[in-house]
């Protein structure tokens, strides 16, 4: 994946082989697939329920996420933040490192990193049980 992020960043790195069938599925499916050169995520042509050649704004990312909340039940405000977090979270309780999880989120430090990582949030039993009276 090359990915442009916030601040004119560029990143590539692997394709999760997940991902990988998704984003082939939504290609096929939108037939924006033989058009490389244009945005990934477009807009609707008004009355056409077609995906025009325009990127989609971030703002209108932000609502549409807002309203696929609501309809799951999901009262929080969310946003891409929400899913960085979640992902780098999951990859730590899965055992990945902090170090990679720096790297795949393009962080110049781990310190960074942590503060997306919700791990410290969960407290075993077994650290319970380490208490002594």
């Amino acid at each position: 994946m090359r990915l442009r992020e916030k601040g004119g960043k560029r990143q590539e790195m692997p394709c999760h082989h997940t991902l990988e069938a998704y984003l082939h599925a939504y290609l096929d499916g939108t037939g924006i697939g033989a058009d490389p050169k244009g945005p990934l995520f477009r807009t609707v042509g008004r009355g056409t329920g077609r995906l025009t050649r325009t990127a989609l704004p971030q703002a209108n990312v932000y609502a549409m996420v807002q309203r696929r909340a609501v309809v799951t039940g999901i009262g929080a405000r969310i946003g891409n933040h929400t899913f960085r977090a979640t992902g780098i979270t999951a990859y730590l309780r899965n055992g990945g490192t902090l170090e990679n999880a720096a790297a795949m989120a393009n962080h110049a430090s781990t310190r960074t990193t942590q503060l997306y990582g919700r791990r410290r949030e969960d407290v075993s039993l077994d650290e319970v049980e380490q208490i002594k009276v």
